[in-house]
């Protein structure tokens, strides 16, 4: 009568073991594709001029998460090749300065920015969050503060 038992416990087990080997393989092995959201695909910045270039040197991404305090407008700056900015969280209100366009940018949208133009990004009432993707090369900032202005981060 033993034997029987140590049998059927065997075979239990046994089963349960190349089950749970059989769902370890056929849940790891799933393929499928990812679902895709555009979220901006431009061939101009926000105040509607064109990227006419990309630098010529060795490629380098930058992702930069930037947060900036509520009622807060960065320094004048500018941007020697594009990015792409998404609002994390909070809005975010883009300032020209030569024209003095504006363009309000809320959570969930993504916008270029301009390159070569002297302009800034100011919060509203909350902090807002960035997520700021740089299409550069090595040794050349992200940012660079117009005359007698700080730094951007």
């Amino acid at each position: 009568m033993i034997s029987k038992y140590c049998g059927i416990g065997i075979a239990a087990i046994v089963i349960g073991s190349s089950l749970t080997a059989l769902l370890a393989q056929t849940g790891a092995n799933t393929v499928a594709s990812g679902k895709r959201e555009i979220l901006l695909q431009t061939t101009e910045s926000w105040n509607g001029k064109p990227y006419i270039h990309y630098p010529t040197a060795q490629p380098q991404l930058t992702a930069i998460k930037l947060t900036i305090a509520p009622h807060t407008a960065l320094p004048w700056h500018t941007h020697p090749y594009p990015n792409v900015v998404y609002v994390l969280s909070g809005t975010l209100t883009l300032h020209d300065r030569a024209s003095g366009k504006t363009q309000v940018v809320h959570q969930g949208q993504a916008v270029g920015e301009s390159v070569d133009d002297v302009h800034r990004g100011e919060s509203g009432d909350e902090p807002t969050v960035l997520l700021i993707t740089y299409a550069g090369t090595p040794g050349v900032p992200t940012s660079v503060p117009a005359k007698g202005e700080k730094a951007e981060y």
